[in-house]
C-alpha cells in the first residue's frame, strides 16, 4: 500500500490596482490673451485649434475647465509646464490638478 499524501497547489494571485487619475484644470484669468492660452493648450496637451479654443472659451465662461485626465505624475508635469509657459511670458496663466472622483 502506498500512503502518499498529496497537497493541492495553491496559487496566490496578486491584484494590481490601476493608478488613480487626476484632472488637469485650466483656471480662467482676465489678463492672459486667448491666443496664448490656445497656443499653450495645443503645445502641451496636443489639442487641435478647435479643441483648444473650446476649452479656453469654456474656462472663460465658467471660470475653470477640465483640460484632460492623466495619471498623477503626468497631470502634475503637464500642469506645471503649462503654467510655467505663461509665467515665462509674464501672464498669470494657471493650471491645477485634482484627483478624479
Amino acid at each position: 500500500m502506498n500512503d502518499t499524501v498529496t497537497k493541492p497547489k495553491t496559487r496566490t494571485k496578486t491584484k494590481v490596482e490601476r493608478p488613480r487619475l487626476h484632472k488637469v484644470i485650466l483656471i480662467n484669468d482676465d489678463y492672459t490673451p486667448r491666443e496664448f492660452v490656445t497656443m499653450v493648450l495645443k503645445a502641451e496637451f496636443r489639442m487641435t485649434e478647435d479643441q483648444a479654443y473650446k476649452v479656453m472659451i469654456t474656462a472663460h465662461k465658467l471660470g475653470a475647465c477640465v483640460v484632460a485626465v492623466f495619471t498623477k505624475d503626468v497631470a502634475e508635469t503637464k500642469a506645471t509646464r503649462a503654467t510655467d509657459a505663461g509665467r515665462a511670458k509674464g501672464y498669470p496663466l494657471l493650471f491645477t490638478t485634482e484627483p478624479e472622483e
